[in-house]
């Protein structure tokens, strides 16, 4: 037998979660993010599912690309960070690739190829990331250069605290006085951005975790309260029952000691199946159905869980729940001091992956 560890996607969960950006985003143009291999849903499969929905996808990854133009993807597909050498141009031409222009060279390979003009750029603006993009003097010079090949572009840029207290206003400002009158297509919503300000997303948005069921701000609202569906679900089993005396430890570095006698359970999980290593003590768990918590520090392949509370009958082949339905990751997440992003690109590929839907 297989070791029982897998994960389910569910993508009927991933298409309602399309249809709450929609929604929300109003007559703004969608692409959906699928970078990271669908932030470790899998990128074909998730493709797939949004296929009839998105009004195209965006990632980073220039060989993933290619694989879904050869697969026959005719969706119109942006790359975020663009090309990283000359060399990358002529498969952007030959595969009808959108870069998103951050840096004056990426500008110059595009300018000394046969850039088609039918086929549009993005500039993406710096306005406080400080990661990436033109300042104003930059922007000027580049959409003079595309304009004298006559090739469309999009502004863009990206918020750097929408899902947090200051917002997203100053950065419009500065993105307003950067462009003003200018009249290109803008993008500049991602996911915080289409739930928290639908007005300000611009013409294309760009949905992210909200499409895999997290909250792009869990500590202020639940991805429930945002009608987002769990996507994954990760699932185990017990594999056996220790019992514990009151004063002993379990686990590497003895960091758990029982204050009572206890029943301890061995769930077939570990950091190396993607689980987080520094989850402590206490985080959330499914047993059966029914909440417990995690006991002492997660090793590679095992953690155990807390059946004290639980039913005698509650042993060995019980199905587990680590996070998903019933459990949402970002509760697991903020549990181990990181967001759920980690946790699904983090799925481990030794991990079965089954679908629903």
């Amino acid at each position: 037998m297989p070791r029982p560890i897998r994960a389910f996607i569910d993508l009927f969960a991933l298409r309602h979660n399309f249809s709450v950006a929609r929604r929300h985003a109003g007559s703004a143009r969608l692409w959906a993010v699928v970078k990271a291999n669908a932030y470790g849903h899998g990128l074909e499969r998730t493709v797939r599912a949004l296929h009839d929905l998105a009004d195209g996808f965006a990632l980073i990854e220039l060989e993933r690309a290619i694989a879904l133009r050869e697969a026959g993807l005719t969706k119109p597909l942006l790359m975020l960070e663009g090309c990283y050498a000359a060399s990358d141009v002529p498969l952007f031409i030959r595969h009808r690739l959108i870069p998103v222009i951050h840096r004056r060279e990426q500008l110059d390979w595009l300018l000394a190829s046969r850039w088609p003009a039918e086929l549009p750029v993005y500039l993406k603006l710096n306005t406080g990331m400080n990661r990436l993009g033109f300042d104003t003097a930059a922007l000027l010079n580049a959409k003079s250069a595309l304009a004298g090949r006559h090739i469309d572009c999009v502004l863009m840029t990206h918020f750097a605290d929408a899902d947090g207290p200051r917002g997203i206003d100053w950065q419009l400002e500065r993105f307003r006085v950067m462009t003003s009158g200018m009249s290109e297509p803008t993008s500049l919503g991602n996911s915080a951005t289409i739930l928290r300000y639908p007005e300000s997303v611009g013409d294309w948005a760009r949905p992210g975790i909200m499409l895999y069921g997290g909250s792009p701000f869990p500590q202020a609202k639940s991805a429930a309260e945002l009608e987002l569906r769990p996507v994954m679900t990760l699932q185990s089993e017990i594999v056996a029952v220790q019992g514990l005396a009151a004063g002993e430890s379990i686990g590497y570095g003895c960091t758990f000691v029982a204050d009572r006698p206890m029943r301890v359970g061995i769930v077939a999980c570990g950091y190396a199946d993607g689980y987080p290593r520094h989850a402590v003590t206490g985080t959330s768990i499914l047993v059966a159905g029914q909440r417990t918590r995690t006991l002492g520090r997660v090793s590679m392949d095992k953690l155990c869980v807390d059946l004290t509370d639980l039913p005698p009958e509650v042993g060995a082949g019980v199905p587990v729940t680590l996070w998903g339905e019933g459990l949402p990751a970002d509760e697991v997440a903020t549990a181990a001091g990181t967001i759920s992003y980690e946790l699904f690109c983090a799925l481990a590929p030794r991990v079965p992956v089954m679908e629903i839907g």
